[in-house]
């Protein structure tokens, strides 16, 4: 099969033996797998795969969208020809797949196969941190920092699904109306943004340096939930302001996760997020596909920014 593989903190297209599916995985003929922030990463030689996940270092990708070939589940819930989407720990990028079938999403009729591949990671990431861990509420108030890219997007959109006031962090003004188009109540430069706090939650996707000014924008009782690095892992915390708040600071990825945690987080996202992707209120927004031959373009065009939405490998 043909793959998307890393050499030498290089990513390029090369070829693999097919996979074989294990008990309870299943074999997936992948149409469309998204570029995410941590590709890039792991082509510099970081964040690799869990070894547990028994996935080479090499083969990148997180997230795909396809069709069964078939199933090893001891009671398998998707039949052969049945079109699925999912997170993965690695190998995404590739014409097949093997996945836990306990992971599998089914994909909606409104979602083509490229806005299925770039589904899965962003909107489960999305909906983990805001309403998983900080548990947003209608009337509430989100920033989202960070909000062009793919996480972003789909934060501001389940905000405004669940009936927030958000308020969006765009550093490129070009992409401004692109977001408010998607659903943030406003859309402005990061200085702007944190004066329209205070807010409930903050989901920090740029890092490190936001801290102070994240603290500073919390509203009583709210919750900072950091789950992007792209300006850096360090950064300054305001202890005394955080205290006089009564404030929390989460933090979390979703790769290092067990398959059983994934697993949980597929069957709420059919539950709660599908449902809206069906009837229209969720969408994926594509900057750019690209052939799996042409995986070094796709990731040189994901790296230089300045996009809103998904950049997606088609690797049928």
């Amino acid at each position: 099969m043909r793959v998307a593989e890393i050499k030498d903190k290089a990513v390029g297209a090369g070829t693999r033996e097919d996979p074989v599916p294990g008990l309870g995985q299943a074999l997936i003929r992948v149409h469309a797998a998204g570029v995410n922030g941590a590709d890039p990463i792991q082509v510099a030689g970081f964040y690799p795969p869990p070894p547990e996940a028994g996935i080479p270092g090499d083969l990148p990708g997180m997230e795909l969208a396809g069709e069964v070939i078939e199933s090893r589940a001891p009671v398998p819930r998707f039949e052969p020809g049945a079109r699925v989407m999912a997170i993965v720990a690695g190998a995404a990028q590739a014409e097949l797949a093997v996945v836990d079938e306990r992971q599998l999403m089914p994909v909606p009729d409104a979602l083509d196969w490229t806005q299925a591949g770039g589904f899965p990671e962003v909107f489960a990431t999305a909906y983990d941190a805001v309403v998983g861990q900080a548990q947003l509420r209608s009337g509430q108030r989100l920033l989202v920092n960070g909000a062009g890219g793919g996480v972003g997007t789909a934060a501001v959109q389940l905000g405004r699904a669940l009936g927030a006031d958000v308020t969006a962090s765009v550093r490129n003004e070009k992409n401004r109306a692109a977001v408010e188009e998607l659903g943030a109540n406003r859309a402005l430069s990061p200085e702007e943004a944190f004066g329209h706090g205070p807010f409930d939650v903050v989901l920090e996707l740029v890092g490190g340096p936001n801290l102070v000014a994240d603290v500073k924008a919390l509203a009583t009782w709210g919750t900072i939930v950091v789950i992007g690095v792209s300006a850096g892992p360090e950064g300054t915390i305001d202890l005394l302001r955080l205290m006089s708040k009564r404030g929390t600071i989460r933090a979390s990825t979703l790769r290092y996760r067990p398959p059983e945690e994934k697993a949980i987080l597929a069957r709420e996202l059919e539950a709660h997020v599908l449902p809206l992707v069906a009837d229209g209120r969720l969408r994926v927004p594509i900057e750019a596909e690209f052939p799996l031959a042409e995986v070094t373009a796709a990731y040189e065009r994901f790296s230089a920014g300045g996009h809103v939405g998904k950049i997606v490998l088609r690797c049928d």
